[in-house]
Parts: structure tokens; C-alpha cells; sequence
């Protein structure tokens, strides 16, 4: 049994999710997500609760529960508070910027590295060092910091 797996999802005021067959819609103040639901697995919204249950009870149908509970919560949580990421640039000389829908960094190297900010992200740069990024998107924002950590 899934101890994630099994705790409800309460909704918070604001946030309205609906199940329409194969796809997961979530909806709140700070914008709308979606995501595709696997076969082994069931969803359903009563009463501002969502539970996740397995609808077969193989290796993979117990393990995706746990998982696709999880991602809706971070849906939740996403369309109603948003998430932040705070990185520090540390080194001399080293130093970001933003440039229209850009982000430029200085990191020692002989070019600027201009990096595409994603949409659905904001990122604010400051005192040249300090980077916030901030989205709804718990996936999509971890992988730009990577991204950026990897530079």
C-alpha cells in the first residue's frame, strides 16, 4: 500500500479540478494546468477532497499511484501559492542579467550565456548575483534551475 498514495488532497478556496476521462484539469487564481492520467489509476473530486486510487493492483499500478497523487498535488499547490526557486551566482566576475525575455550570465567564459526563459516562468534578477524563478509549474521550473546550474 501507498502511504502517499492514500491521504486525500484537500482544495484550498479558489482551486477547482475537474477529471474528464484520460486528462486532469486544474484550475485556481494564479493560472490553469493540465496533465494526462494513466489507465491504472482512478481520480475522483467530491466535495473539495480528490482521491487517487489503483485500479489494478500489479507492481506499476501501486507504484504510479503514489507518483500521480503527488503530481496533483503539486498542481495544487502550483494554481493556488505558485512555487519559487532562489539561486546565488558565487565567483569573480561572475554576474547575470536580465535581457528582454532572456536571461544573460557571465560565467568566465569568453561569450555571455543567454538563456530562453520558458513561459509560464518569470525570473528576477538581483544585485547581479541573485536569481528568483518563479512559476506554477513545480516540473517545469526545477528543470530551468537545472538548467541554469548546469551553465
Amino acid at each position: 500500500m501507498s502511504r502517499i498514495g492514500n491521504s486525500p488532497i484537500k482544495l484550498p478556496d479558489g482551486v477547482n479540478i475537474t477529471a474528464e476521462g484520460a486528462r486532469l484539469v486544474a484550475k485556481g487564481t494564479k493560472g490553469e494546468l493540465e496533465m494526462s492520467l494513466p489507465d491504472n489509476v482512478s481520480v475522483s473530486v467530491s466535495e473539495g477532497v480528490v482521491k487517487v486510487t489503483p485500479l489494478d493492483k500489479t507492481i506499476h499500478g501501486r507504484s504510479i499511484w503514489g507518483t500521480v497523487r503527488a503530481n496533483i498535488n503539486n498542481m495544487v499547490v502550483g494554481v493556488s501559492t505558485g512555487f519559487a526557486r532562489n539561486l546565488e551566482i558565487n565567483g569573480v566576475g561572475y554576474r547575470a542579467a536580465m535581457q528582454g525575455n532572456k536571461l544573460q550570465l557571465n560565467l568566465g567564459f569568453s561569450h555571455p550565456v543567454e538563456m530562453d526563459i520558458p513561459a509560464g516562468l518569470s525570473v528576477k534578477v538581483e544585485n547581479n548575483t541573485k536569481i528568483e524563478i518563479t512559476g506554477i509549474d513545480k516540473h517545469l521550473l526545477g528543470q530551468f534551475a537545472a538548467e541554469i546550474r548546469a551553465k
